[in-house]
C-alpha cells in the first residue's frame, strides 16, 4: 500500500516551524479566501519563502534551487516558456538537456501548463522548487531586463505618454507624500508593475505599444498583479467604453482635465481598497 503523502500543515508542525493551532487558523483563512495554505502563510509572514520552499521540496521529494536571477541562461529557454506563461504560472526554465527541461516552480501541484507543454512539445519536465520571490526576480531580470524592487511605502505607478500630464500628476502625489514611479507607455508600465509591484496604478487610456485596456487585460491574468487597484484617466471615452472600464477590472475612472482634489480622493479610496484586499 502506497504511503500517504503528508500534508503541508503536518510537515510545518512536525518540523517545529508552526504550531498546530496556527496551522488550523491559517487553514480557515485559506478556505475563506480560496487560496492555498502556503500562499496564505507566506503572505501573513508566518513563514519565510525559504522555509516554505524547503518544506514543499521535502513533501514532494524535490530539490530546491536558489538565487535564480544571479545565473545566465540560454535564450532558447525563454522561447520555450514565454514571459506571459512564466508570470501566470510562476515558473522559470532552468536547463534543457536533450528533451529534459528543468523548471523551477513554487507550487509543484500547479502542473497544467507544464503537462500541456510536455505533451505538445515532447519534453520531459524535471521539476525543482524555488521561492516565489526567487522566481519573480528571475523573470524580471531575464525576460524584462528589470531588477525586482519592493518598498513598504505607498507607491503609485503613473503610466502616461504625455510628459506634461506625467509631471502634473507626479508633482501632486509627491507633494502629498506618495512615492511615484513613472512610465511613458503601456509596455514600459507593464514592466514596472512586474518589477516593483506598486500599490496603485494610474494609467492613460491611449498609449503607444500597450493601451489602457490591453494593460488591464494583461494584469488581470496574473496572480501577482490582478489585485492591484488600477485607475484609468482619459479625456475621450464613449458611454460604452466607460461601462467597459469597470467590466474589464479597473477600480476607478477619472475624466480629464484632472483636478488635485479628485486625484487625491480617488487615490486614497484605492489605497483603502487595496489594504482591505490584502488583509
Amino acid at each position: 500500500m502506497e504511503k500517504r503523502k503528508k500534508l503541508l500543515g503536518e510537515l510545518l508542525v512536525e518540523k517545529g516551524i508552526l504550531t498546530a493551532l496556527t496551522v488550523d487558523r491559517a487553514l480557515e483563512v485559506a478556505k475563506r479566501k480560496k487560496k492555498r495554505l502556503g500562499l496564505i502563510l507566506e503572505d501573513m509572514e508566518l513563514i519565510t519563502g525559504e522555509e516554505l520552499a524547503n518544506v514543499i521540496a521535502h513533501q514532494y521529494d524535490l530539490k530546491v534551487v536558489y538565487n535564480l536571477s544571479k545565473y545566465s541562461y540560454p535564450k532558447e529557454l525563454f522561447d520555450i516558456i514565454p514571459s506571459d506563461a512564466a508570470l501566470q504560472y510562476l515558473v522559470f526554465p532552468l536547463k534543457l538537456d536533450g528533451n529534459k527541461l528543468g523548471v523551477a516552480m513554487s507550487d509543484p501541484t500547479e502542473t497544467k501548463f507544464l503537462d500541456n507543454l510536455a505533451a505538445n512539445q515532447g519534453y520531459t519536465i524535471v521539476p525543482f522548487v524555488a521561492t516565489r520571490d526567487d522566481i519573480h526576480a528571475a523573470i524580471c531580470k531575464h525576460y524584462f531586463g528589470q531588477k525586482m524592487e519592493r518598498t513598504g511605502e505607498e507607491t503609485i505607478l503613473i503610466i502616461e505618454d504625455d510628459e506634461f500630464m506625467r509631471t502634473f500628476l507626479r508633482e501632486i502625489l509627491v507633494k502629498h507624500g506618495y512615492q511615484v514611479i513613472l512610465a511613458k507607455d503601456g509596455m514600459e508600465g507593464f514592466k514596472e508593475v512586474i518589477s516593483k509591484s506598486p500599490h496603485i496604478i494610474i494609467t492613460d487610456k491611449e498609449m503607444p505599444k500597450l493601451d489602457g485596456f490591453a494593460l488591464i487585460n494583461s494584469l488581470m491574468t496574473l496572480p501577482e498583479t490582478k489585485s492591484i487597484p488600477v485607475i484609468m484617466i482619459s479625456g475621450v471615452l464613449s458611454p460604452e467604453e466607460e461601462v467597459n472600464v469597470f467590466d474589464k477590472g479597473f477600480f476607478d475612472f477619472i475624466r480629464k482635465p484632472v483636478t488635485e482634489a479628485t486625484l487625491l480622493s480617488r487615490v486614497k479610496r484605492a489605497l483603502r481598497f487595496g489594504e482591505r484586499r490584502r488583509s
